[in-house]
């Protein structure tokens, strides 16, 4: 029975008490629709191939989503029904469309980073950064406390290991850094710490902490341990900078002593040398003149045992001459005539011909 009989019409009967008019008969409309949906379609093939294009075109729809483009700087890692499978690389890829398989794309050259000791806060107009102490006190190799605070960068290189393998591979990588950290400062002694040895510190630890995230296969590179800040306990800093300042102090004042050994040894090593030569030329040039003297007296005794007489007027005149040599003469003659001065200035006279 049609909505067109008048006794089941719901828009009332024509012509009925109220004054409205019949409305639309609803399976003219359905029936009128179907007629032109079966224009668009001819019937033959609506009801035999139609039902089969459609399936084939969802399907072939369904396969094209299947398609997935990885990024340089990404890896896609692909799942089967939740299940790591493999991992792509960037370009173009395909996998079984969803729900059997899915596909996720890490960034793995994007450079991460772990604080530890601190924490910052950046607001809109500066930096605030937190200590947190639980994390930051260290126990020195020789007995003492170093309140360090430090930064470790990684990247992910295997995304899959990286998203799988460990549950919350940044608590594992924080927790590796302190234990590592902990470990070359627990060797170090605070000395080289606050000055010399911060940058073998850090490279230290970085191996230490890649060994440790390779153990347990977390796919991830340390890239860097940088340093943030080396000090005492705040409750102890005063003291240990006087500390500090003292032991300055005594390396200014031992490097002094050092200056001036280096300078004063050398010089007096030098001027031993020089004594000691001198007292050998003295050495040699006394027992050359020696040796000399003796020579000669030997000739001169030789010639004495030859001619005493002659040896002996010899020697005078030498020794009057060495004697008189130097010495200003003159000479008087007491068997001169009268009027004749007895008197020869031979200074005078050798001046005289000098000029």
């Amino acid at each position: 029975m049609s909505w067109s009989d008048n006794n089941n019409n719901p828009w009332g009967s024509q012509g009925g008490g109220n004054g409205r008019g019949q409305g639309p008969d609803m399976d003219n409309v359905i029936r009128d629709l179907q007629n032109k949906f079966k224009g668009f379609l001819p019937g033959s093939f609506f009801g035999k191939l139609g039902p089969v294009v459609i399936i084939v075109a969802l399907v072939l729809i369904w396969l094209a989503t299947g398609f997935y483009r990885v990024l340089p700087d990404e890896q896609g890692v692909v799942l089967q029904f939740g299940k790591y499978i493999k991992t792509t690389q960037p370009g173009l890829n395909y996998h079984i469309p969803y729900p059997v398989e899915r596909v996720l794309t890490p960034k793995v050259t994007k450079v991460n980073r772990v604080e530890i000791g601190y924490r910052q806060s950046p607001d809109n107009r500066t930096t605030q950064i937190r200590d947190v102490p639980e994390e930051s006190l260290m126990l020195t190799g020789d007995e003492n406390i170093v309140d360090i605070d430090f930064s470790v960068f990684w990247i992910i290189n295997d995304a899959g290991k990286f998203l799988f393998n460990v549950q919350v591979p940044e608590l594992t990588i924080k927790s590796a850094a302190e234990t590592s950290m902990r470990e070359v400062i627990g060797q170090s002694k605070i000395q080289s710490i606050f000055t010399e040895g911060r940058t073998e510190i850090e490279d230290k630890t970085r191996v230490l902490i890649q060994s440790i995230l390779d153990d347990y296969e977390t796919g991830v590179t340390i890239t860097q341990v940088q340093t943030q800040k080396a000090d005492p306990p705040g409750e102890v800093i005063d003291s240990f900078r006087d500390v500090q300042a003292a032991r300055a102090d005594l390396e200014r004042q031992r490097n002094e002593a050092e200056a001036y050994a280096n300078d004063i040894i050398p010089r007096a090593r030098g001027e031993a040398e020089q004594i000691l030569q001198s007292a050998e030329g003295y050495k040699q040039k006394v027992i050359a003149d020696s040796e000399g003297k003796a020579a000669r007296f030997l000739s001169i005794q030789s010639e004495y045992a030859k001619a005493p007489v002659v040896t002996k007027q010899r020697i005078f005149y030498e020794t009057m001459e060495s004697v008189f040599g130097d010495m200003d003469k003159i000479i008087i003659d007491n068997d001169s005539g009268q009027g004749v001065l007895p008197y020869l200035p031979l200074p005078e006279i050798s001046k005289k011909a000098s000029n």
